[in-house]
This record gives C-alpha cells, structure tokens and sequence, in this order.
C-alpha cells in the first residue's frame, strides 16, 4: 500500500507514541554467538538519535514491544531513556490495546515500525506504520511507509525524521 505525501502527512500529524519492533528493525536480524554462548546483538547509533530527537523535538516517547526476552535489549532501551520495553510479547495486537487505554491515546496516535510477520495484525492497527528496506515482502505491501534504511542501520531514524520534519513544519 503507498500513501500519497498528503496522506503519510496528515496521519504523521496525529503521531503522539511511537512503538518499535526490535530485531529487525533496531537490530539487523542477526544474533552473534561467542565460543562461550555469549548472545549480541549489533544496534544503531542513529537510531538511538532518532529516539532522543523524537523526544526533545515533538515530544513523541518511543517504546520497544518484541518477542523475543534479550538482557541486550533492555540494556539498550535503558541507555536510551526508553520508559517502556514490552519483552516476550507474542501477541503485539493485545500489547497495542493495552496501551492504548493505559495512555489514553487513540490507534491513529500510535506510529509503528515492523519486519515481519509477527508485526503485520499491530501495522493494519496503528495511524503511521512503517518498515525497513529490507523488510518481509508483505510487510512492504502493508506498511504506509517503506524507510530507505535496512533494519539496524537507521530504520528507525528514518522513520522518527520523517514524523520530525511533518509535525514541526
């Protein structure tokens, strides 16, 4: 599905939380192993900015919902002065209503980047939806927005820019 400006425009307006999927999006997919089991995971730097940028110039809070239960991730979000990481959520649909009424927003308020298939119900659900360049096919047809950058290398730093540059015009 591709939105015209105007349209990706006037649903950017309404954005007041921005919700992420981790591996994939803040990561590249990948999980580095060590010859002694030690689990990493390779973030961006400018999606880290992208976050900080989102909060000091529009006011938008970012918060990361994932499946997958990672000490690395939680690191990651406390670095980042994210209030809320959602770990081990397997349904992302049932986690979006809940913060919806727990914040007392509407779904055209809530922007969301995803890959893959565990993120396409909370897409079809939110008012902004996006993905990385090399998200899943399907995805791709369902997001409103496909960012320029892969997952891990500035995805989400695309996609807060673009909320940045709409909402302070």
């Amino acid at each position: 599905m591709y939105l015209s400006g105007k349209e990706i425009k006037k649903k950017a307006l309404k954005i007041k939380l921005l919700l992420t999927d981790c591996d994939g999006v803040l990561t590249d997919g990948g999980v580095y192993y060590s010859a002694w089991g030690e689990e990493m995971k390779r973030f961006s730097i400018r999606d880290g900015m992208g976050v900080t940028r989102l909060r000091k110039r529009v006011g938008i809070e970012t918060f990361i919902i994932t499946g997958e239960d990672s000490d690395i991730v939680l690191r990651r979000a406390e670095k980042l002065k994210i209030k809320e990481y959602y770990p081990g959520v397997q349904d992302k649909l049932a986690k979006l209503k809940e913060i919806l009424k727990d914040m007392n927003l509407a779904p055209e308020q809530i922007a969301y980047i995803g890959d893959d298939v565990n993120d396409l119900e909370i897409m079809k659900n939110v008012g902004l939806s996006a993905c990385p360049a090399d998200a899943i096919s399907f995805i791709k047809n369902t997001a409103d927005v496909v960012v320029k950058s892969k997952g891990g290398y500035g995805a989400l730093r695309d996609f807060a820019e673009l909320i940045i540059s709409i909402q302070l015009k």
